[in-house]
């Protein structure tokens, strides 16, 4: 059946404009329209091509995120070997390879540009669309990760000018971000993953996934420095090589500079390492190129590096030590965190001598002991953090790391949430600040933040949870900054929250891994406290989402006598815990009925609030995080990441107005 010339003229205009959008608001960070027009145009898009496959083009969007595992990563040639650059250690050897170049050269000027630390990729285009994606490898040849790279946002899938060349292989690096890393590495620890040590490491492991669906869940970015082969063009310069991959569509590197003489370079190079701090990704040093693609030719390379390049190498981030001990911190939550005491050790012109372990599950998948010898780093160059454990090196009277089976603090009983080990102790001290913090914002305190928490504690007005409840307007008016006025207005918010429903009060006593979701649960289940505080795990595992460790943690916490004298001396304090007095109502039939729902950015016609209620009472679960589980996200206006987290998930996006319209078909009229 031939395809009609409006719907031809209409699905080139959308891939078009989509590939616009993607490169303005992925390349540029300007987006042209907001998230929901996008969208929009989006499914228009992809009900085109499930109506006529024949026509979709290698370049559309919908071609971006593949599905399909791939059984293993054929070899592919580079056309011209990818080299690597010989290294200046230092100031006086990068000056040493500079005055080198001027003296057989003194015309040659230089292009500096950031040395970012990620993995190296080849893109080879053919009359501008990408047909290959190839990684480093052994210089000759690397693997075939096309399907993956093409899940990458910044990496176009067709050259942005009229009149591409017939062939060019450009050159860069995928990187991931400095706080992307560490989000990536949390959320790998909550589903039981293996984390990475370091931001290179993430992006190549995330680059080399047989399924390319997991690469596009990775925050992962191209910054394109350079080309192979080409065909169909000509350059006469390197800083025009980066120019023209602007114009193609790329992020390539900046701030670079053009210098016409060594001291130029060299105050690059003091700049960069001076400002390093302050880049979004891992940078190790400069690379300087010979501007003049004829002296470079005239140079040459050797089997290893090209003679008219070097890398500026930065002073070293990451140092040998031994650890010596392990101490254990308790913070504000409760959770236990191991620390390790090291041999102090310079990293970056900074002496570190503590570095935390984060948790045990990390320390276990490290195997970490004490008596290791171990490569530190500091992380962005500020916190220090160990990156590989020298297992060669290994002495032979090491001790494992245990964890701790008391809080070190209190000597309350710990359990497992997650990767991480809490005191369940509501009275331990290391963490009263953190828990009033809290217990204010679930029962809506006003002017109880952590400044004021902070104060409390400090002041010792309030020794445990309970004591909040003792306090009066005199008692406020001891805290820095609180006069009758302000005191009085705190007190008075104090007393409004007395009356407690019984899904608040469980969610205030802070149970591991009892949020407000499973908080809910219970009360509905058990109706009253004292019921709830009688709870056996037999009877916690009859409920539905509760499983065997989660009623370990809760009998663990209600029974401990700590926490009970806790809970009687709220109640004696003068809270009351409203019992759940209505059996279930029932859910009506509705778009939302069993679904897990997560909202962003701003609605017009509801707070998040309001909307919150309203889906909850249709049926649905909202949470506050997107993952693979979640059934929708329902997007208003400036969304913040759970909106991107949504698209790498695949999760469904729900618009602000569809929104109101599955509202409207539940029997839901908030016009």
């Amino acid at each position: 059946m031939a395809v009609p010339k409006e719907v031809l003229r209409r699905y080139n205009e959308l891939v078009d404009l989509l590939n616009k959008y993607d490169y303005y608001y992925y390349v540029l960070d300007r987006p042209l329209v907001s998230d929901a027009e996008y969208d929009r145009l989006k499914r228009e898009l992809e009900e085109i091509e499930k109506n006529y496959p024949e026509i979709i083009r290698p370049d559309s969007p919908t071609q971006r995120v593949g599905g399909k595992v791939a059984e293993g990563f054929r070899e592919a040639p580079h056309r011209i070997p990818m080299l690597s650059l010989e290294n200046a250690m230092n100031e006086n050897e990068l000056r040493q390879w500079l005055r080198k170049i001027k003296d057989q050269f003194p015309d040659a000027e230089f292009c500096a540009e950031p040395k970012f630390d990620g993995t190296s990729l080849e893109l080879v285009y053919e009359n501008g669309i990408l047909v290959r994606a190839i990684t480093r490898g052994d210089g000759t040849k690397g693997e075939d990760v096309t399907a993956n790279a093409k899940t990458i946002r910044t990496i176009p899938l067709r050259l942005r000018v009229d009149s591409p060349p017939v062939r060019i292989d450009v050159r860069g690096e995928v990187l991931i971000s400095r706080r992307d890393f560490e989000e990536l590495n949390e959320r790998l620890l909550r589903e039981g993953g293996r984390t990475f040590a370091n931001p290179r490491n993430a992006a190549a492991g995330s680059l080399r996934q047989l399924d390319p669906s997991i690469t596009a869940s990775r925050p992962l970015t191209f910054i394109a420095w350079g080309v192979g082969y080409y065909e169909g063009i000509s350059f006469e310069d390197q800083c025009q090589i980066l120019d023209t991959l602007d114009n193609f569509g790329f992020k390539t590197s900046r701030p670079r500079k053009r210098c016409s003489d060594i001291e130029e370079v060299v105050r690059y190079y003091r700049e960069m390492e001076e400002k390093r701090d302050s880049f979004d990704y891992e940078m190790d040093g400069i690379v300087v190129k010979v501007a003049q693609l004829s002296i470079q030719e005239r140079l040459g390379a050797t089997s290893h590096h090209p003679r008219w390049a070097i890398a500026g190498k930065f002073k070293p981030v990451e140092r040998t030590t031994r650890i010596k001990d392990v101490v254990y911190q308790v913070g504000r939550t409760g959770i236990i965190t191991p620390v390790a005491i090291l041999e102090p050790v310079e990293v970056g012109g900074v002496v570190v001598s503590r570095v935390s372990l984060h948790n045990f599950d990390q320390v276990r998948q490290m195997d970490v002991r004490v008596g290791d010898w171990v490569y530190v780093r500091r992380a962005g160059d500020v916190i220090p953090e160990i990156t590989t454990v020298i297992k060669e090196r290994r002495p032979p009277d090491t001790k494992p790391i245990e964890p701790p089976d008391r809080c070190p603090v209190c000597g309350g009983p710990v359990v497992k949430e997650g990767a991480y080990l809490k005191c369940i102790n509501m009275a331990c001290p290391a963490k009263q600040a953190g828990q009033l913090e809290y217990m204010a914002k679930v029962l809506e305190i006003e002017g109880l933040g952590e400044s004021t928490a902070n104060a409390m504690v400090k002041h010792g007005l309030v020794k445990d949870p309970a004591d909040l409840f003792a306090l009066t307007p005199r008692d406020i008016m001891k805290l820095p900054g609180y006069a009758v006025r302000s005191a009085t207005k705190l007190y008075e918010q104090i007393q409004r929250a007395r009356r407690i429903p019984l899904d608040k009060f469980i969610t205030v006593l802070s149970i591991p891994g009892v949020g407000k979701e499973t908080a809910r649960l219970l009360a509905e289940h058990f109706k009253t406290l004292d019921r709830f505080l009688n709870a056996t795990e037999s009877e916690l595992l009859s409920i539905r989402g509760i499983g065997p460790q989660l009623a370990k943690n809760i009998v663990t916490f209600i029974r401990n006598p700590q926490n009970r004298s806790v809970i009687e001396k709220m109640l004696r304090n003068g809270v009351e815990v409203l019992p759940v007095e209505k059996e279930g109502e029932e859910v009506k039939e509705s778009p939302f009925a069993g679904k897990r729902v997560v909202f962003t950015g701003e609605l017009e016609k509801l707070t998040r609030s309001q909307a919150k209620k309203i889906v909850e009472s249709l049926g649905a679960k909202v949470t506050s995080s997107v993952s693979r589980s979640t059934d929708m996200v329902v997007v208003g206006k400036n969304p913040g990441r759970k909106y991107r987290d949504a698209q790498r998930y695949g999760v469904r996006i729900v618009p602000e107005e569809e929104f109101y319209e599955m509202l409207r078909q539940a029997g839901v009229d908030i016009s």
